[in-house]
């Protein structure tokens, strides 16, 4: 059968026509994802050179997370971080401002909620000489403490998964962690070696008490006087003072600190724990609460003084608002209780420590020379921005 010959005539007309429409068509959508070609920067275990002071004594560093310039840096980024928490408003430094000596000028600490905690946020300067963290020592390394904030309900109120998950949808911690650790893996454990890193570069060693230890400067003579008060026993000189549970001591007219913040290697805490004579009947349990022991009962650790005119206020509690009003409580002695501490000698209340108001004014002029403005403005310690 023949084909007809108008059809013959339309057939090339219509493959033009196809064509042409063909070729006005616009390109289909590519639906291909383009392949990731980021790369992390290299692993790098360069040592941070740590420089303590010559009157500080050597820092133990744990061998499992030794301090490396990648490490360090990216512990700071994460100490400032606000994702952290729960509404990525509140980061560590939020409770531990630099200009105040680490810690965020309140009695106790508000978290994420505007729930109030039980006590104050303490001090971080020197910590890798510490022992025990927290006021109750609840935790023995400071990557164990690191951990703690984050997940607690009345702080930072985020689980570690969620923690973990918002920064690794971040290439650029991604990248800060390869670099410190090999890893472009963000965990929880990692988190806090980093962290720690930061926090044991936090040294504070150049006071004017310390260029004084140094023959690089003096102290004034008033805070020279304070100094010796400090290292004195207090009660009137000769006077002879029952110690509980131990030898008399003979008064020397100090000011009865050095028992608790001790004098040797220049850090001004004996890393114990003391019932100081804060209450008749405590209700913070401290210590006793993590070990059980009825003996710890209303114990809490020793803060440092170092920078202590920058951190009222003062106390577990922070119930005391000014160093004037811890002064009084030494001086009058405090409330014996179960547990209080037997150097705490004075809570009789015919008996007084006796910090004439000259005294006093010497031993202000001694804790005001060690305040280390260097320490609080290190520009290595600011807040770097965001990663």
């Amino acid at each position: 059968m023949k084909t007809p010959k108008r059809l013959l005539v339309l057939l090339p007309a219509l493959v033009l026509g196809v064509m042409a429409c063909r070729k006005d068509d616009p390109e289909p959508p590519t639906t291909t994802t383009p392949p990731d070609t980021h790369q992390p920067p290299p692993y790098d275990p360069t040592p941070y050179a740590l420089v303590l002071p010559a009157n500080l004594p050597p820092m133990a560093i744990p061998p499992d997370n030794p301090l490396t310039v990648a490490g360090v840096r990216l512990g700071r980024y994460l100490f400032y971080e606000e994702r952290l928490s729960g509404n990525d408003l509140m980061s560590c430094a939020t409770c531990h401002a630099p200009a105040l000596a680490f810690t965020d000028g309140h009695a106790v600490s508000t978290g994420i909620d505007g729930i109030a905690g039980t006590r104050s946020a303490m001090p971080l300067m020197n910590l890798g000489y510490a022992h025990f963290f927290f006021w109750d020592g609840r935790a023995i390394t400071l990557e164990q403490q690191i951990l703690q904030p984050v997940p607690n309900p009345v702080e930072m109120h985020q689980s570690w998964p969620a923690t973990m998950a918002k920064l690794q949808a971040d290439t650029a911690y991604t990248d800060l962690f390869h670099a410190a650790f090999n890893t472009t893996t963000v965990d929880s454990l990692l988190v806090a070696k980093a962290i720690a890193q930061f926090l044991r570069t936090l040294v504070t060693g150049n006071s004017d008490f310390d260029k004084a230890v140094r023959f690089e400067g003096v102290m004034t003579p008033e805070a020279q006087q304070g100094y010796q008060l400090f290292q004195l026993e207090g009660g009137a000189v000769g006077q002879i003072i029952p110690v509980a549970g131990s030898t008399p001591v003979v008064g020397q007219g100090g000011a009865d600190c050095f028992h608790c913040h001790s004098v040797g290697g220049n850090l001004f805490t004996d890393e114990q724990f003391h019932n100081n004579a804060l209450d008749a009947s405590p209700t913070d349990p401290g210590r006793g609460g993590v070990t059980g022991d009825p003996y710890d009962f209303a114990k809490f650790k020793t803060p440092t003084l170092r920078n202590i005119m920058l951190t009222a206020p003062y106390m577990h509690d922070g119930r005391f608002a000014t160093i004037d009003a811890v002064l009084d409580h030494y001086n009058d002695g405090g409330h014996a209780s179960l547990t209080v501490d037997p150097f705490m000698k004075f809570t009789d209340p015919e008996e007084q420590l006796g910090l004439t108001p000259e005294k006093r004014q010497q031993i202000k002029a001694f804790l005001n020379a060690l305040t280390d403005m260097e320490f609080v403005t290190n520009p290595a310690f600011q807040d770097p921005g965001p990663p």
